[in-house]
C-alpha cells in the first residue's frame, strides 16, 4: 500500500500538523462531525478515482460519527483506529495527542469497509462468547477490539467489523482464551 498516494481524512488542523511531520500524503479536514457537503463531495471524487481514502479520526463519539457519515456515502473506505488510551495528552483525546509510533502501528492494521460481507458470526455467537448481555461484555469487547485493531465498539459494531474482517467463531474463541488467561 502506498500511503503517499492516499488521502487522509482527519478532524482538524492540529491533526494535519502532527501527521505531516512523519507522513507524506494529502490530508483533508472535516472540521468536526458536521462534515460540509463540499468536503464529502471532494472525498467522493478522490475515492471514485480509485485512490485510497484513509479515515483516521479521534477515538471518541464525534470521530465515530464522522466515520459513519462517510461510510453512508462511500462503501470501501479504509479505516485506521487508534485506542483512546494511546491518544490522551493534557486532558485532550485525539489523533494529535498520540505518537508517531502509535499512528504507524495503526496504519499496519488498515480495515477496509466492504459493501457486501459474508457474515460468519452472529449475535448468538456473541452471546455464547459473553460479548453481549453480560456484566463484563464491554471489557471483553474492548479486548477483542484492541486485538483486531478495530476501535472501540458496541456489540452491533463489533459484529459488523469482525465479519468485515472475515473473523471466524474459532478465531474469536481463541482470542478470548487469551482474555481469560490475562483476567
Amino acid at each position: 500500500m502506498l500511503i503517499s498516494s492516499a488521502l487522509f481524512v482527519v478532524e482538524g488542523v492540529t491533526d494535519i500538523q502532527f501527521l505531516s511531520t512523519f507522513i507524506q500524503a494529502e490530508f483533508i479536514i472535516t472540521n468536526g462531525s458536521e462534515i460540509p457537503i463540499k468536503t464529502i463531495e471532494y472525498i467522493q471524487t478522490v475515492f471514485n478515482s480509485k485512490r485510497q481514502v484513509i479515515v483516521l479520526t479521534d477515538p471518541d463519539a464525534p470521530g465515530q460519527r464522522i466515520r459513519s457519515v462517510l461510510d453512508s456515502h462511500m462503501k470501501g473506505l479504509s479505516h485506521v483506529f487508534i485506542q483512546k488510551k494511546d491518544a490522551i495528552r493534557k486532558n485532550k483525546v485525539g489523533v494529535a495527542q498520540s505518537t508517531p509510533s502509535v499512528i504507524l502501528e495503526a496504519l499496519s492494521h488498515i480495515m477496509v469497509e466492504h459493501s457486501k460481507i459474508d457474515a460468519t458470526l452472529t449475535n448468538e455467537d456473541l452471546l455464547a462468547l459473553n460479548l453481549l448481555g453480560t456484566k463484563d461484555a464491554t471489557l471483553r469487547r474492548d479486548f477483542v477490539s484492541c486485538h483486531f485493531h478495530i476501535g472501540h465498539t458496541n456489540a452491533k459494531t463489533l459484529l459488523k467489523r469482525l465479519n468485515n474482517l472475515s473473523i471466524s467463531n474459532e478465531q474469536l474463541t481463541e482470542v478470548l482464551k487469551t482474555y481469560e488467561i490475562s483476567s
